[in-house]
Parts: C-alpha cells; structure tokens; sequence
C-alpha cells in the first residue's frame, strides 16, 4: 500500500524538475557570470585565499555573498556566511563542486560580516559595507 505523502513527494518532485527544464528553455538561466554566483547587484569586494575566493555583492539594500573554488571539481567542503550587525549569520555550507551559496541579507545601513570556508582553508572579513 503506498502511503499519500510518498504520492505528494513524488509529484512535488515532477513539478520541481518541470521548473527547471522550463527555466532552461526559455534561456532565463544564462551561463554569464552573474548568473552563475546568483548574486544580484553589483560586486563590491572580493577576498581571496588559498583555496578559493568570497565575492559580495550589493543590491539596494541587500548584501549577497557567494564562496567559489579556485580549482572546482570534486566535491569539497564549502561554506559562506553573512552577518547584519545585530542579526545573526546566515549560512549556507555542505559539499559542492564549485560554490556555496548565494546568501543575501537585507542590511540597510549596517555593516556585514562575511566569511567563506573551501576545503581546510577559510577567510573571514571584519565589518565591511557599512
């Protein structure tokens, strides 16, 4: 007997993939490089490290970050994280082969922190952007 909530999964799952082919379709996903960080707005600042590099980018009021591989691949522990002074970080880590990421906040008028992790090496920000 198959459970309804197996029969909503998969049908959710059939929706999702539809999405995605329709979104590459029509050409509204671009191989252009803003595209591919995910980031809105302009880039502001770039730290780099041994293993990979944190790009920011601003957009009106928000900040977006985005950590990239110098060498992508095989999957590697990524991470990238954005802290609004006085909010907590948000993060978004796991094992990818090219980037972590997007992560935006909304900061107006406030600094951010930001931080990227790619492997064993990880670079870390003070308060920028403010």
């Amino acid at each position: 007997m198959v459970r309804m909530t197996a029969i909503r999964g998969a049908a959710r799952l059939g929706a999702g993939m539809a999405l995605a082919l329709g979104l590459l379709g029509s050409g509204t996903l671009s191989g252009s490089a803003e595209a591919a960080a995910g980031c809105a707005g302009r880039k502001v600042r770039t730290l780099e490290f041994a293993t990979g590099e944190v790009r920011v980018y601003r957009s009106g009021h928000n900040k977006c970050a985005v950590t990239v591989a110098k060498r992508p691949g095989s999957r590697t522990w990524m991470s990238v994280s954005v802290q609004a002074r006085g909010s907590k970080p948000l993060t978004d880590s796991g094992f990818y082969r090219r980037q972590a990421g997007p992560v935006t906040v909304r900061a107006a008028h406030r600094c951010v922190r930001v931080k990227g992790t790619v492997g064993s090496r990880s670079t870390a920000s003070g308060w920028i952007l403010c």
